[in-house]
């Protein structure tokens, strides 16, 4: 693309040395011949440094915040926010596929991936090609894509819109996490329809304070035509005041009978959850997959958002009705004929543990086994609070390692310790989490419900040298062959 009409997406006025442009990107690293270079300020570097890096390398033009003393280099332009301009730049090289499809964003700390996913199987069950991006990987209809952040770089994004275009796709589902927001990757994408679940305390080491969080959350739905909300969470009721009588919305929630679709008669099973689904003037029975009063609010979320879409509530619920899980998420493993059940579950959170454990509380097993990290690098006020949520509902509890990065695995184990202190349940400590999962497995009682939190669908686990291989179904599966020889 010409660089004349490329900069007609950010309306500069600049007279530029026409030329060809073949890619736009904010790393320097990525810079080749004929490049556009966006300088943006990062927490740790700044892109303005890297200016004269990109031109070596090759940069035909260089879009910064300030003027750079870059010599007689004619094609800087300056722009008032260059993540902004980066966005739009992205969008135009690729062609702006996101005007050609229907983009449906779920924000919240918790069911992001669990509603993505279902919004996508019901969608597909009413036989529409769908595009998803999100923590597990991307996929193009039934192709997946392995994914590297939870809402991608705007310049992968559009590529990745682009491909979804060209296969065939009408809808694109996509997680948009709260550093998403802030750092504006999704700047000017208009979305047909926006989910809120949840907010509670997540992510404080990069927002500050939870006002700062919620309003980076917030933005999503000025972006978007139809907002579907969880009348039941605090937050959730502020946005639905902030946009009331301004935007189309629906409103879902398991308790509060105000809002537009509610759950009723909820009857908590193991392997699922049958309910009523409640609407004015409409029900339904729906029997779903997934164990857990948050399973039953995830759910919600997934069919208001496509009735919101324009399926009919028929299509909604059958999409429910047909679902088979999702990866990572209250998933019951395969234990053979052991009898304990074992479920994987990615609750890294104070309320993701909160809620995962509650609900399988509900389920009245003989023991509630929980074993479970905290991870490193993070928030450290969440630690004696992700502890406590384990020790409300747990009988015993293996505190473990999740990913520790570059902290000492056992400080972030004694910064967890506290949070026992009010439940005393019996707990032990294994460092290796490998070791934990074997004690757990060797120590399993008929009758136990054994809950592995906080990796779910990954499978790596990051340490102090680097990342190793990591997935617990394997693992799992490894271990009780393993323990079945031993008989």
């Amino acid at each position: 693309m010409k660089l004349s009409q490329l900069l007609q997406a950010i309306g500069s006025q600049q007279t530029c040395a026409d030329c060809e442009i073949n890619q736009v990107t904010c790393d320097s690293r990525r810079v080749e011949k004929d490049s556009l270079f966006v300088c943006i300020k990062g927490l740790k570097f700044d892109g303005h440094d890297h200016a004269k890096k990109a031109i070596e390398g090759g940069a035909a033009a260089i879009v910064c915040q300030h003027p750079l003393d870059l010599g007689e280099f004619p094609n800087q332009f300056v722009v008032e926010d260059t993540r902004e301009a980066y966005a739009l730049l992205s969008a135009a090289i690729c062609g702006n596929p996101a005007k050609s499809l229907k983009l449906v964003g779920v924000t919240g700390t918790n069911g992001k991936t669990t509603i993505t996913n279902l919004i996508k199987h019901i969608l597909e069950s009413a036989g529409k090609k769908v595009g998803l991006i999100g923590t597990i990987h991307n996929e193009i209809g039934d192709m997946r894509i392995p994914a590297k952040h939870t809402t991608p770089d705007p310049g992968e994004l559009h590529v990745l819109l682009k491909r979804m275009l060209s296969a065939g796709c009408e809808y694109v589902v996509m997680e948009a996490s709260s550093h998403a927001m802030d750092q504006k990757r999704l700047f000017g994408c208009e979305f047909e329809a926006a989910v809120f679940t949840n907010l509670t305390q997540d992510h404080l080491d990069y927002h500050g304070t939870m006002e700062n969080y919620f309003e980076a959350k917030a933005k999503l739905f000025e972006q978007a035509k139809n907002l579907v909300i969880n009348y039941d969470d605090p937050y959730g009721r502020r946005l639905i005041e902030r946009y009331q009588g301004k935007k189309s919305m629906v409103t879902y929630a398991v308790d509060d009978d105000r809002a537009d679709f509610v759950a009723k008669n909820i009857k908590f099973e193991l392997s699922s959850n049958k309910f009523a689904l409640v609407g004015n003037g409409v029900i339904a029975r729906v029997n779903f997959c997934m164990p857990g009063r948050f399973s039953v609010e995830n759910a919600l979320a997934a069919a208001c958002a496509c009735m919101a879409l324009g399926l009919s509530f028929e299509e909604a619920v059958n999409g429910l009705n047909t679902c088979t899980g999702v990866r990572g998420r209250t998933e019951v493993l395969d234990t053979g004929d052991n009898d304990f059940t074992i479920i994987c579950d990615y609750a890294h959170s104070p309320d993701g543990l909160e809620k995962v454990m509650a609900a399988l509380k509900q389920l009245h097993p003989k023991r509630l086994v929980a074993l479970f990290g905290c991870a490193g690098n993070r928030d450290r006020t969440k630690r004696p609070k992700m502890t406590a949520a384990v020790a409300k509902y747990a009988d015993f509890a293996i505190f473990t390692s999740d990913n520790p990065r570059d902290e000492d695995p056992m400080q972030i184990i004694e910064d967890g310790l506290p949070g026992f202190e009010e439940y005393k349940i019996p707990y032990k400590v294994i460092v290796d989490r490998y070791q934990a999962i074997q004690w757990a497995l060797e120590h399993a009682q008929p009758g136990d419900l054994l809950v592995l939190a906080g990796k779910g669908h990954e499978d790596y686990q990051v340490l102090d040298f680097g990342t190793i291989g990591f997935d617990e179904h394997e693992i799992v599966k490894d271990l009780l062959k393993r323990k079945q020889k031993e008989k």
